[in-house]
């Protein structure tokens, strides 16, 4: 009897590891085996096509000397510190009111998540259409009679990278909140009865016990925000195009410009291994932490 256990363990054993196989290949040859190659072209002087000789980091050189992408640079760090504030802001105002048990819940949270379900694409092009001085808000508010009024940030210079944090937080804030309402929906309601009993102000509660304790779905809230952030190219090329001039410029935009546009491969795959060491520098801490503190809970 305990032999034939064994043998169906150990059957059942075998049939997981082959229905894994395919999946553990494609991430060997398809992730893995692509990142191994981009930093092997990012140390070639590629242009059209790969190329065989050996360059050293001098594409990395040429990458941090190009005015573009040091532009790029400097934008991305302003709309991904503004992007993940006010979408975790954003979500946990709008978990927070959803957990009040208040009316249509179920409709209010289709709502509030119904534009993460919409691409960057469809996302960038109805905001363009609503920020465009012509046609939009500004050209609404004129026809009203207020002649004086002026939202033409999208063809600002030093304004339009806010115009896409604007859009790109309508559409992320719903997954924080989604995320954030299961972590508020785990909290034990003994800790609002003892809080109500103590006179603790309501938003005390929220800052001092439930944000600590919410640090699991922040994290992971801040995670997916982050690849968000490196990942930002759709709503960019759907908004502004990267204009007015470089004024919106983003890395991933500067990456498929120069490996499609300009033909220059060796550069791009140096950008997208500078944007891939960003990630794995953020990243992996942030999972790190986190996998030790749940078993640190655990213990």
């Amino acid at each position: 009897m305990a032999s034939m256990i064994r043998r169906s363990g150990a059957a059942t054993s075998v049939a997981a590891y082959a229905a894994l196989a395919p999946m553990a290949v494609t991430v060997l040859l398809c992730y893995l085996g692509t990142m191994v190659w981009t930093a092997r072209v990012s140390t070639t002087s590629a242009r059209t096509f790969p190329a065989d000789d050996f360059v050293g980091l001098a594409q990395y050189v040429k990458l941090f000397d190009n005015d573009r992408w040091l532009v790029s640079l400097h934008n991305i760090g302003i709309y991904g510190g503004l992007f993940i504030a006010a979408s975790l802001v954003a979500g946990f105002l709008l978990a927070v009111f959803i957990d009040q048990k208040v009316m249509a819940e179920g409709v209010l949270r289709t709502v509030f998540l119904y534009p993460y379900a919409m691409s960057f694409v469809a996302t960038g092009l109805v905001w363009q259409w609503m920020l465009n001085p012509e046609l939009g808000l500004q050209a609404v508010l004129q026809q009203w009679g207020f002649s004086g009024a002026r939202f033409d940030w999208i063809v600002d210079q030093d304004m339009v990278i806010y115009t896409v944090v604007i859009a790109t937080v309508w559409q992320a804030a719903g997954l924080v909140m989604a995320l954030l309402l299961s972590g508020l929906r785990g909290i034990d309601e003994e800790i609002w009865k003892a809080a109500r009993i103590d006179g603790i102000p309501r938003w005390r509660v929220y800052v001092s016990i439930v944000l600590p304790m919410l640090g699991p779905s922040l994290s992971t809230a801040f995670v997916l925000l982050f690849v968000m952030v490196v990942k930002l190219f759709d709503a960019v090329v759907a908004m502004t195009q990267g204009g007015p001039g470089t004024a919106s410029e983003v890395p991933a935009k500067f990456i498929m410009d120069y490996l499609f546009g300009r033909a220059n491969l060796g550069l791009a795959s140096a950008a997208s291994i500078v944007l891939l060491l960003t990630v794995l520098a953020i990243v992996a801490p942030v999972y790190y932490a986190k996998n030790r503190a749940g078993r640190r809970m655990e213990a």
